[in-house]
């Protein structure tokens, strides 16, 4: 928000668009409580009002569809694979997981890469990396955006037009040595989508509208939700545990992330006009929400929702403690950001919120050693263990 900082991260070593706009989020979350915090507010406390509740439904909205597009990815992942591995109609749909070794290893490198950003904005020339950074975000962005809508596409495709089928293939050598390098499939839907995406990408690029910016952002956090699978409860209580640190000490305890932030332009917030009411779709004074503090909790309340489903008692307990858990986390960083005129970590607030709430219901439910026992299988790891057992068929 105006003052909601955040500087959460997702690294990888994948190459995914949803990656890595989520690892770039990392060291500019806060970007904007930074902002807000040098600015003046001019604004009512009618269109604060609005901006803050704005901000909040926003922010509801990819961790509720991205949460249940979550569990529809899952089954899909179970239902690609083959005998030895995964077949995908193209890569970039399947979930990620996420290991504990992965999540002790994420605040370290988010802390990497925000000194690094903080040391290339003291050397090089602020405009020219922002240029460079506006780029790359248009590509990831329309991606991200082209991706979210594609099931809205799959409904609204008129049926009385032809959905052809197209693949954009590259190999390299021939005959046995010939290797794939990109094997991406799609059709005049996925056409379609992308056209409509190249056009608010265009409307940032020129514009940096907030709306094209809150577009971007919305499918960026959306897709991070439902592609970035933690394994297991403890993976996630590692991983916002772990950013729970480095977001308060990079906040608190230096200026690092305020320079990234004050120098870091990208769609890697939601924004909101504060006067909307006084100046219309014009407004200029913005509140400021970060996608870290969107991504982060959210994937864990995913984790909870697929949870639910694995219980098989047509119950969401888990997922609605969690859910309303994010609420209260949210709004009480509101609240102490308002009272104290200050930027605040919304980690600070939403870790022990997300992860407390359901913790404590499954310890009332008598499930909290089933739910530290749920477990979901790394893509990586099923290929190994699949060729295993067929070698053991031999053997035997």
């Amino acid at each position: 928000m105006a003052d909601v900082d955040q500087g959460s991260a997702l690294p990888s070593e994948t190459t995914s668009p949803v990656l890595d706009s989520i690892m770039n989020d990392t060291v500019a979350n806060a970007t904007d409580s930074i902002n807000a915090t040098v600015t003046k507010f001019v604004s009512t406390p009618e269109g604060t009002a609005l901006a803050y509740g704005s901000l909040v439904f926003m922010a509801l909205l990819p961790i509720f569809f991205g949460a249940l597009r979550s569990v529809s990815c899952s089954k899909s992942k179970v239902a690609a694979e083959s005998d030895y591995g995964f077949q995908s109609r193209n890569s970039s749909d399947m979930p990620e997981t996420i290991t504990s070794r992965d999540a002790a290893r994420f605040p370290i490198i988010a802390s990497c890469t925000l000194f690094g950003l903080y040391l290339f904005f003291k050397v090089f020339s602020q405009e020219y990396i922002n240029l460079l950074l506006s780029m790359y975000f248009f590509v990831l962005g329309i991606l991200a955006l082209s991706h979210t809508i594609s099931p809205f596409m799959n409904r609204a495709f008129p049926t009385t037009l032809p959905n052809k089928q197209y693949q954009l293939l590259f190999t390299q050598d021939t005959g046995e040595n010939k290797e794939e390098i990109v094997n991406y499939e799609f059709d005049t839907k996925d056409l379609v989508c992308l056209c409509m995406s190249s056009v608010v990408g265009v409307w940032y690029i020129v514009k940096k509208h907030w709306i094209a910016n809150n577009l971007f952002g919305l499918a960026f956090a959306l897709n991070g939700v439902e592609l970035l699978h933690l394994n297991n409860v403890s993976t996630g209580c590692i991983l916002l545990g772990g950013l729970f640190v480095y977001d308060v000490f990079w906040v608190f305890g230096t200026n690092v992330m305020v320079t990234v932030a004050k120098s870091f332009e990208a769609p890697i917030k939601l924004v909101f006009p504060q006067d909307l009411l006084e100046r219309g779709l014009g407004a200029s004074n913005f509140a400021m929400l970060g996608l870290g503090d969107i991504v982060i909790p959210g994937i864990f309340i995913a984790l909870l929702l697929r949870f639910d489903v694995s219980l098989k008692k047509n119950t969401r307990t888990y997922f609605y403690t969690s859910f309303l858990a994010y609420i209260f986390g949210l709004g009480l960083t509101i609240f102490v950001m308002h009272t104290f005129k200050h930027a605040q970590p919304a980690l600070l607030y939403l870790v022990p919120a997300c992860i407390g709430f359901p913790v404590l219901v499954a310890l009332l439910k008598g499930e909290l050693t089933e739910m530290f026992r749920y477990e979901e299988a790394s893509p990586e790891a099923e290929p190994n263990q699949k060729e295993e057992t067929e070698v053991e068929k031999k053997e035997k």
